[in-house]
């Protein structure tokens, strides 16, 4: 095995390089390299390195910029999106808890109350009282006194399942999107 290099590789080397080979030779230096082995070697790798990366470019599509951005960006939104969602998610959570324990309060209540207000004719003489307690409640109102009767913690019961429908229903609309 030979340890010296050949005197024209150098040459050989610096025209692979710049891309020249082998246009810009002497026939002389073709011959050369034809003849040498240490040359001949250089140019058939270098080629064959040249062959690849030109298959590896055209095989790789480049993707544009703009889509690579777009993508970045969509990312970095998307986490934002779930570092905002993690308190939204406890809030949630919490008018949960909120909204079941005011109605296992209620049915507690209910519980120890009595149970007539399951059936029929508990809704229907209460639907008939509606309108004069509502009178006789409002009328306490304005005139400062303060109305005991018995139907007005209804009132207070129906407003409150009310609300804790309407948030129920704004947690399942804003879970939705």
């Amino acid at each position: 095995m030979k340890l010296t290099s050949c005197a024209n590789e150098k040459e050989v080397r610096e025209l692979i390089t710049r891309g020249c080979w082998p246009a810009a030779c002497t026939p002389e230096l073709r011959a050369h390299v034809s003849a040498c082995r240490a040359c001949g070697d250089l140019v058939l790798v270098a080629q064959a390195f040249r062959q690849a990366r030109a298959e590896s470019t055209a095989a790789a599509r480049p993707v544009s910029p703009a889509l690579l951005l777009w993508r970045a960006e969509l990312r970095r939104h998307d986490a934002a999106m779930e570092r905002i969602g993690r308190p939204i998610f406890g809030a949630q959570i919490f008018a949960f808890a909120v909204m079941l324990v005011a109605a296992l309060g209620f049915a507690g209540l209910e519980a120890r109350e009595g149970a007539a207000w399951a059936t029929w004719a508990f809704w229907r003489d209460w639907l008939a009282q509606l309108p004069q307690a509502a009178a006789a409640h409002w009328r306490g109102w304005s005139s400062g006194a303060a109305d005991t009767s018995g139907w007005s913690w209804m009132v207070l019961a129906a407003a409150a399942a009310s609300l804790l429908l309407l948030s129920g229903a704004a947690i399942f609309l804003a879970n939705d999107q």
